[in-house]
């Protein structure tokens, strides 16, 4: 259209890097002889896209063979395209790219001809913006996708993992056990094995977004300080690592050990893209707009503004197959054994959860930057009250267990009665239900201590609202939530505590200790 409505023999659309630092050839007419389409060239501002994408406002230039106005335009001259106009491209706000016309002689384009060719690229941006917000809702929904696969998988199989842990520990204290040194050795590589399998879990609740988040206020600098001590004792010491903290940033609200994770993991990334050494830098800042392709819209509403922390590299960086990949749940660029390649794609299931946004920028031989924006903390936020330090269970307690599943029903009984406590198990809530108004009209008072019971109980009454039930019906008996799957703890109140599957009896009674308290 360019080429045709203003009679010019060169036309082209350079498009800018996400880093800012060279252009790409996305579309062509009359292409020079050695350009080609996706051919990149430096962005300097001594050249004709580089000055007018700093600028940001059109540039009309008759260039001469003794004084070219711009370094590039000596290419252009030696074809007889000595005029030029161009027009910057912009997306929100913000140069995206150039689009410009080489013409043949001393040609003088007119105020019409640049309003033309700026509405041509306002088209073209628009046209940009709309193909690239297509392709991040395809891949999100996507991600979005698999992740509820992925999050199926790890609630059934935390399920199996809380009886195979749970057995083990109850075979660790059996004396055929305690007194062979071969089994008990048998027995610890078991449970070890489970642990792994209980963080791989861990790993997909988080990409698929089911992981149950206590977000608090967070001190982003003294975070990022303690962290940067860390890895400078344990990283190699070809890594330098840079902190930058902008002063007087906000905290923001975000739960601290799973930022801390999200942190480590890229941090695991980048030092992986540095086996010869490089430069490691956390910088963290309160930024105003957002960029679109971070995914800004899933931002929280209602905070005061957004904390950007970025964790760069001077790594091998990715190319652009790999960077459409990089948040995939097993996606990895690491030899075998090296890399689950859950790494990323728990950030990203992390940062939607917490409502906050993920964005990557990486260039091939230049390294990558990984920036999450978190919602600031807004300090009329209530904060979480003192978790109870109590760990020992009353002898005798009574518990209305409520579990679907056979086994690990099976397990958490014998976890209750080495605890010395007495266990009424039902398979459902329905049945638990019956059982206590039984009790009731039979004794006339409330017959357990603790109701503990199982979120997902299959297709019938869900733990909620089982506990909701029993409340009504014994406002102050305490309740105590189990599950490996979270997505539906969202409706529970935040004043009940939860214990995670697959559990251990220490950590189960120290759960039981937290509910009664």
């Amino acid at each position: 259209m360019a080429a045709k409505a203003l009679d010019v023999e060169h036309v082209a659309v350079h498009l800018l890097s996400t880093d800012g630092l060279s252009f790409r050839v996305a579309a062509g007419v009359g292409l020079l002889a050695g350009q080609r389409i996706d051919a990149c060239m430096a962005n300097r501002p001594d050249m004709l896209a580089g000055w007018v994408a700093a600028k940001g406002q059109p540039c009309f230039a008759i260039a001469s063979r003794r004084e070219p106005v711009f370094a590039d335009a000596q290419v252009y001259g030696d074809a007889g395209l000595t005029s030029s106009l161009a027009v910057p491209l912009f997306d929100c706000g913000r140069a995206i790219g150039v689009l410009a016309v080489w013409a043949r002689g001393d040609r003088h384009f007119g105020i019409e001809e640049v309003r033309f060719l700026e509405t041509l690229s306002s088209l073209l941006a628009a046209s940009l913006q709309r193909v690239r917000t297509d392709e991040a809702l395809s891949h999100s929904q996507g991600l979005k996708s698999v992740g509820q696969l992925t999050g199926g998988i790890a609630h059934d199989f935390n399920n199996l993992l809380t009886v195979i842990s749970g057995n083990l520990q109850v075979l660790e204290d059996f004396p055929a056990i305690t007194g062979d040194p071969e089994m008990r050795q048998m027995v610890g590589a078991a449970s070890r094995a489970a642990k792994r399998g209980a963080t791989l879990t861990g790993k997909l609740l988080a990409f698929s977004r089911r992981q149950v988040l206590r977000p608090v206020r967070v001190d982003v600098g003294a975070l990022l300080c303690q962290l940067a001590e860390v890895l400078g004792r344990t990283l190699d010491q070809r890594i330098r690592i840079t902190l930058e903290v902008e002063p007087g940033c906000p905290p923001c609200t975000v739960d601290p050990g799973q930022l801390e994770s999200a942190l480590l993991n890229i941090a695991i990334n980048a030092r992986d893209a540095m086996p010869e050494g490089g430069t490691l830098s956390f910088r963290a800042r309160v930024v105003g707009d957002v960029p679109p392709e971070a995914g800004a819209e899933r931002l929280a509403v209602g905070h005061p503004g957004n904390v950007a922390i970025a964790i760069g590299d001077t790594g091998a960086g990715m190319t652009d197959a790999v960077k459409q990949r990089a948040f995939e749940p097993f996606f990895t660029t690491k030899e075998i054994g090296r890399g689950t390649g859950l790494g990323l794609s728990t950030v990203f299931g992390f940062m939607d959860q917490s409502h906050g946004a993920v964005m990557l920028d990486s260039t091939l031989g230049v390294g990558t930057t990984i920036t999450l924006f978190l919602p600031q903390h807004a300090e009329a936020e209530v904060e979480s009250g003192d978790v109870a330090t109590q760990t020992s269970v009353p002898r005798g307690l009574r518990v209305l267990l409520v579990e679907d599943d056979a086994e690990v029903r099976a397990v958490t009984q014998s976890f209750l009665a080495a605890a010395d406590c007495e266990a009424t198990a039902c398979a459902s809530g329905e049945q638990a239900i019956a059982l206590l108004a039984l009790l009731a009209a039979r004794d006339g008072r409330a017959l357990f201590d603790l109701l503990l019971t199982d979120v997902g109980l299959g297709a019938g009454m869900r733990g909620t609202e089982l506990a909701r039930e029993v409340r009504r019906l014994s406002p102050s008996m305490p309740v105590l939530l189990v599950s490996g799957f979270s997505d539906e703890l969202l409706e529970a109140p935040v004043a009940w505590p939860l214990l995670h599957k697959p559990y251990t009896r220490a950590e189960l009674a120290e759960a039981i200790a937290q509910a009664l308290h």
